[in-house]
């Protein structure tokens, strides 16, 4: 219990419109491990309690509501102050999950020229004389991810063909 506290206080990631994608990922996790994922995912409906509830019913009926309003306001502070304005009249976790993501990510086409870009970007890197393997493996690697980010596979293996190529023979 006390690491569950703790953990609540690690420091949400914001977006301002720029790298959708990473933020998404950050977003996901930190709301799984939150145990609040679900309401975005099934966008549930709170309905109001019965008549004469269990006290089952009336715990389910409050937690369901709270935790709907944990999820909503967590992605109310894992956006800028500008973003905020838009999203602050919706209602519901799973609209404001996806019209940031209709907002944010883009259309296909521009998701599409994203991955025209990253691409060339990964052909066009040279290995530098004063980089280290591990610099110029990592740099391949961030672009390799950023691509698989955008729903596009980019196998692994050519990154490792691309730095046995590029490394100098020693």
């Amino acid at each position: 219990m006390e690491g569950e506290a703790s953990f609540s206080h690690i420091t949400l990631p914001v977006i301002d419109g720029e790298n959708y994608d990473l933020w998404e990922v950050k977003m996901q996790s930190y709301m799984e491990s939150l145990d609040m994922w679900d309401v975005v995912e099934e966008d549930y409906e709170v309905y109001s309690r019965p008549e004469n509830p269990t006290m089952a019913q009336i715990k389910n009926h409050k937690e369901r509501k709270m935790k709907k309003a944990k999820a909503r306001s967590c992605l109310f502070v894992g956006v800028s102050q500008m973003i905020f304005t838009r999203i602050m009249t919706l209602k519901t976790p799973k609209t404001i999950w996806d019209y940031l993501k209709e907002e944010c990510a883009g259309d296909d086409r521009i998701r599409s020229m994203q991955v025209l870009n990253l691409r060339r970007e990964f052909e066009l890197q040279r290995m530098k004389e004063s980089e280290t393997i591990k610099e110029y493996s990592n740099k391949l690697l961030g672009i390799g991810n950023k691509i698989k980010l955008l729903g596009i596979d980019f196998a692994d293996s050519r990154i490792e063909e691309k730095i046995l190529v590029m490394v100098p023979e020693v």
